[in-house]
């Protein structure tokens, strides 16, 4: 068993189990969850990358861990899809207030989820893991966006994502474009709204849900 589980209250995880049950049951837009039946605090997620910005068309895995202390301590995130964001450390680490000094023990696990994928939409380059990523994000977007659709292609659009851990072998993968990216998209402001056609959400939905969580995206 383990030892996350072993060192959690039952009270905490029948709570973690209620939520996962639930988000399961229903997903935030754009987000599919993959519950293990053996680790409870282990979640496994694919979000979609959102339209209007380098990922869109890719599946990004991501894991969140809850720890022993989880709710007093946050999650913990990690991209195992390589991803090529200021705020996404090499090794798939997120950085995110939500994650670190902005956590409550009352946010939940659907909270961290929509604010993650804010994050792909609103990145912050104040705060950057990836400190390329974020330099080119501030002065020279048209290669940050091709550098990060590169990469969306390469790794993201395989249908289930790639992995951060171990090189990709030769060949898989689709062929990416030789001009990827749009350098006329620059990202939307952090704390702004995602929003698609006639303001909709970043995939077309509403983005009422997205919007409560906007202004949580700092590192």
């Amino acid at each position: 068993m383990n030892s996350n589980v072993e060192n959690l209250p039952p009270q905490v995880l029948r709570l973690v189990y209620k939520e996962v049950t639930a988000l399961a049951a229903d997903p935030p837009e754009g987000i599919k969850i993959y519950p293990s039946e053996e680790d409870i605090t282990e979640l496994h997620t694919a979000i979609e990358g959102p339209e209007g910005t380098p990922f869109a068309g890719g599946i990004f895995r991501m894991r969140l861990v809850l720890g022993k202390d989880f709710p007093a301590a946050p999650p913990k995130g990690y991209f195992l899809t390589k991803i090529f964001h200021p705020n996404v450390g090499h090794k798939g680490e997120i950085c995110v207030n939500v994650l670190k000094r902005d956590w409550r023990a009352e946010l939940g696990l659907r909270h961290v989820l929509l604010t993650i994928k804010c994050l792909l939409i609103h990145p912050n380059p104040e705060s950057a893991l990836n400190e390329e990523a974020g330099r080119l994000l501030l002065e020279d977007y048209a290669e940050y966006a091709s550098r990060a659709r590169l990469l969306t292609e390469i790794h993201a659009m395989g249908g289930t994502g790639g992995t951060s851990a171990g090189p990709q072998e030769a060949g898989e993968g689709p062929q990416p474009k030789k001009h990827a990216g749009d350098p006329n998209k620059r990202p939307q402001v952090v704390g702004a709204a995602p929003t698609g056609a006639n303001g909709s959400g970043a995939n077309g939905s509403s983005s009422s849900e997205y919007q409560r969580h906007a202004g949580t995206i700092k590192g």
